[in-house]
């Protein structure tokens, strides 16, 4: 059942699910998305695991955001919903995308509250390439909406190869489309303002990285260059793209229930 909780002075619309007793698994969903994005994952991560997913603040649900945002603020959250929630042992972390630089960042942060760390097309700062592309998209959202930017986000991140359930897509789509454009225009910024990468040294939990093939925004090779960053981490490629949880739910949790078994 879905809840809404205050932590950290923002309010967060978050679900904890899953057998009874069972080892908590922590989902960070990706920027963009919601707790939803993560539904199809459930089935199987539920076998194993109780699972805590949240909306991010600015995200689905939860409390929106407008100006200044610092990837402080998303870590501060993590922190105050576990305390919140008694989850004071060390959980395992999944996140994608954003969410896995969000995830990344809570275990260099946080390394004693984190048991296993499992990360999917990695951000950590923004790609000098695409800069000047999100600067635009956020100056846009804020003046037109959603709608107009989705074709184009759609394209880069969800492409044509990975639209073979068509249902799917356009419950991603229409879905994205329903962001507030202010707060994900501060998320935007969030993102073009951090660099991650040198934390990601602090990082002591055992750590899967995963990049994926039909992912143009962030390359499997650049994610094996930054997944290097992170002692021990192991480093696979998947046939799948950017928000590999939502667009091949049964492939990444195929590679991630595993890992998180131990």
């Amino acid at each position: 059942m879905m809840k809404w909780i205050c932590v950290n002075n923002v309010s967060l619309r978050y679900e904890l699910a899953g057998p009874t007793g069972a080892p908590v698994v922590l989902l960070i969903h990706e920027m963009g998305g919601t707790l939803d994005s993560w539904d199809e994952c459930l089935p199987a991560l539920q076998k194993e695991f109780r699972t805590l997913r949240y909306d991010q603040r600015g995200c689905g649900l939860s409390q929106k955001v407008s100006g200044a945002l610092d990837i402080g603020e998303m870590i501060d959250d993590i922190a105050a919903l576990l305390d919140a929630l008694t989850l004071t042992g060390p959980v395992s972390v999944v996140g994608s995308a954003l969410g896995a630089g969000i995830a990344a960042a809570f275990a260099a942060r946080h390394p004693k509250r984190v048991a296993r760390l499992a990360i999917q097309s990695l951000v950590t700062r923004s790609n000098p390439a695409t800069r000047p592309a999100m600067e635009a998209r956020a100056k846009e959202v804020e003046r037109t909406g959603m709608s107009v930017q989705a074709d184009a986000s759609m394209n880069r991140a969800y492409p044509e190869v990975l639209r073979g359930n068509q249902e799917r897509f356009e419950q991603y789509r229409t879905r994205w489309i329903a962001n507030d454009p202010y707060s994900f225009a501060a998320i935007n910024r969030m993102l073009l303002n951090m660099n991650l990468d040198p934390e990601l040294g602090n990082i002591t939990a055992p750590t899967l990285s995963i990049g994926c093939k039909y992912d143009v925004m962030r390359p499997p090779a650049l994610v094996a260059e930054m997944s290097k960053l992170i002692p021990g981490a192991r480093f696979v490629e998947a046939e799948s793209g950017h928000f590999m949880h939502a667009q091949t739910p049964e492939l990444f949790t195929s590679m991630v229930v595993p890992f998180l078994k131990g």
